[in-house]
């Protein structure tokens, strides 16, 4: 039986080189490769080559799928861009985890022992979660809080260790981020609770707020920040500016002002009740549904018993014709057109008359045993 596996890796800060192209074309003839990208899928086999060192050596992005359940999603950032220290702690475990190199950063999120999703062949996935790279470098830490829930998910920490602080924004979560949370398959319920002690995200700089601070900054950092604009391919120039902007304008890492959660065992408290909550929310939806759905068909019903109103006679004369063809079938209709004529007769209040008219047909087919053993299974 074939293994299906995705891999696909982007560069976004530089183009390859022609060298480095030919390199990786060595590794499999299959593969995809251009200045920016590598990709590559199995049916049998695997890649012939360790996908880290891959990533290390020359992209920024990585995604694996597997048809057995397995995901990873892997970033690598420069060191000097980001506080490590702050995202070693949220990436601490097996499923979401950091390493670094003597100028880099890898971050990476995996899941696996998912159900298999043979519908899922990995290739929307790059497209949809390579955003997070550059709200990681602009100091939006929410993607790599939602890797620390992620191994809480997964039983890695204990209820006693303390919960580390809830990036602001975790109720506004944006298209890249609910990506993540599909492709890792983030247990609902944890997002909520967190959510519940996150600041509302601050809105972005407006044009006036960067011309404001370009023109404050001095004249030799103006034209090194230029000159890097110049010479460096891809965003990493430009989420450098902003993280910098930010950091100076304090609209990053600025102090929670909702309660925190102390320890993590609060914070699976307060999962349990937002689950809880969905389940009492979604039994009363259920029920909801079931009450409009019982009054729709009361109300079709209604309406079908008033046109059958004019077609009674018509209804008697077709039920006898179906008794006297002696089989399963006709018997069932026959008895389905004696209940919408009893149901008619209670909603006209004109049960005796139905009950006369009953008590002939089964007088006229006393001998037909079996059609009046349906009636009394009818209630009949």
């Amino acid at each position: 039986m074939s293994e299906y596996q995705y891999y696909e890796f982007r560069s976004l800060d530089r183009e390859l080189t022609d060298r480095e192209v030919d390199a990786l074309e060595a590794i499999s003839t299959r593969a995809e490769v251009t200045p920016t990208s590598f990709t590559n899928h199995y049916d049998w086999g695997d890649l012939k080559a360790d996908p880290f060192k891959l990533l290390e050596k020359y992209f920024d992005t990585f995604v694996y799928v597997s048809d057995w359940g397995t995901r990873r999603f892997c970033l690598r950032v420069p060191k000097a861009s980001i506080a490590h220290e702050q995202v070693q702690r949220l990436l601490d475990g097996d499923h979401a985890w950091m390493s670094q190199s003597r100028q880099n950063l890898v971050l990476g999120f995996e899941i696996s022992e998912l159900d298999p999703d043979f519908a899922d062949d990995g290739t929307r996935w790059m497209q949809a979660l390579v955003p997070l790279r550059s709200d990681i470098l602009r100091g939006d830490f929410r993607s790599l809080y939602l890797g620390w829930l992620l191994c809480l998910q997964n039983e890695e920490f204990d209820d006693g260790e303390p919960a580390p602080p809830v990036p602001a924004g975790l109720g506004e979560l944006s298209k890249p981020l609910r990506s993540l949370i599909d492709f890792l398959q983030v247990d609902q319920d944890l997002i909520e609770a967190a959510a519940e002690a996150s600041e509302p995200l601050k809105a972005g700089p407006d044009r006036k707020q960067l011309h404001t601070w370009v023109r404050s900054l001095p004249e030799q950092d103006k034209n090194r920040l230029l000159v890097t604009a110049l010479l460096q391919p891809g965003e990493n120039w430009k989420n450098q500016i902003l993280h910098r902007f930010h950091l100076e304008n304090r609209l990053v890492d600025s102090s929670p002002k909702k309660p925190q959660f102390r320890t993590i065992g609060d914070l699976r408290s307060s999962a349990q009740a937002c689950g809880q909550r969905r389940a009492e929310k979604n039994e009363a939806r259920r029920i909801a549904e079931q009450a409009q759905l019982k009054a729709l068909e009361a109300e079709n019903r209604a309406r079908y018993l008033d046109l059958l109103a004019g077609w009674q006679d018509a209804t008697w004369t077709t039920i006898f014709a179906l008794i006297e063809k002696r089989h399963a079938s006709p018997y069932s209709q026959a008895v389905r057109l004696l209940i919408d004529l009893r149901d008619l007769a209670v909603r006209q209040r004109q049960e005796p008359t139905f009950q006369s008219k009953l008590q002939n047909l089964r007088q006229t087919h006393s001998a037909n045993k079996k059609f009046l053993k349906r009636l009394t299974v009818a209630g009949l």
